[in-house]
């Protein structure tokens, strides 16, 4: 007869907490306490500490991601899981569902429908990779060069932008930056992207490409080095550094 295992996982942390604090407004007799409240998405990391985001007032997660101990959280945080049934998670759905439509106008090439949902998004949440990615690739396909280096700028602050999750947008971007002749742009950006992820090879090998539209072959055939340091397999890296050097040796003839 075997004996049942004690060794039972138990669910990690996850879900919209409050926190209050209790501030003193007036002096002597005319001093009153005023209770705060809010409200904060929170989930346990595999190292056991908890991460914290606050709803903004549109009661979306939003802004900075902080960590702290879970005898903090646990002392100073209560679960509000009415509260997330009845209204953020209404709202992350309708965020959601605005999202997706103005990718599907973007895709059916109606960019100013799409522009609407965008920015409706951001409204409600303006440091939104997806909707932020999808205005900044909307202006760009409008040649409105000046509006997406707004977006530009705002996205390369954002270290979400760059994580794994939202690879697809933040390939395409990349690829429409220099595209679209923003270079000096395009070469920031993946700059940033090697900042979280050094050892990338596409990203050396689209760094490779911006540079060499700008005429820069010697950062355009360093790059590629390093793309075939990571991996020597890659082919169109191998073709474009073969051609890269065989123009950089040209020039110096000349």
């Amino acid at each position: 007869m075997s004996t049942p295992s004690t060794n039972i996982e138990r669910e990690k942390i996850k879900g919209i907490f409050s926190s209050q604090t209790v501030q003193k407004i007036g002096t002597g007799t005319t001093v009153r306490r005023t209770i705060s409240k809010m409200y904060w998405q929170a989930e346990e990391l595999d190292s056991g500490a908890i991460e914290i985001q606050a709803l903004n007032t549109s009661y979306i997660p939003a802004g900075p991601k902080k960590e702290i101990s879970k005898e903090e959280f646990l002392s100073k945080y209560s679960p509000e899981p009415e509260f997330y049934v009845s209204t953020v998670y209404p709202k992350m759905q309708e965020l959601n569902s605005t999202i997706q439509r103005g990718e599907k106008a973007r895709q059916a090439g109606a960019t100013y429908s799409a522009e609407f949902e965008f920015q409706k998004a951001i409204g409600v949440d303006a440091d939104n990779v997806k909707a932020n990615f999808g205005l900044g690739l909307t202006y760009m396909e409008r040649g409105e060069t000046h509006k997406a280096n707004d977006i530009f700028e705002r996205l390369v602050k954002l270290d979400a932008a760059f994580k794994q999750e939202h690879k697809h947008l933040f390939n395409e971007f990349g690829i429409n930056l220099r595209k679209t002749g923003m270079q000096d742009q395009a070469i920031d950006y993946y700059n940033r992207a090697l900042e979280m992820s050094s050892r990338d090879e596409n990203l050396h090998y689209n760094m490779a490409r911006a540079y060499y539209e700008k005429g820069e072959l010697k950062s355009c055939i360093e790059h590629l080095e390093k793309a075939l340091e990571i991996n020597p397999e890659h082919e169109e890296a191998q073709k474009f550094l073969d051609y890269a050097k065989k123009m950089q040796s040209q020039n110096a003839q000349r």
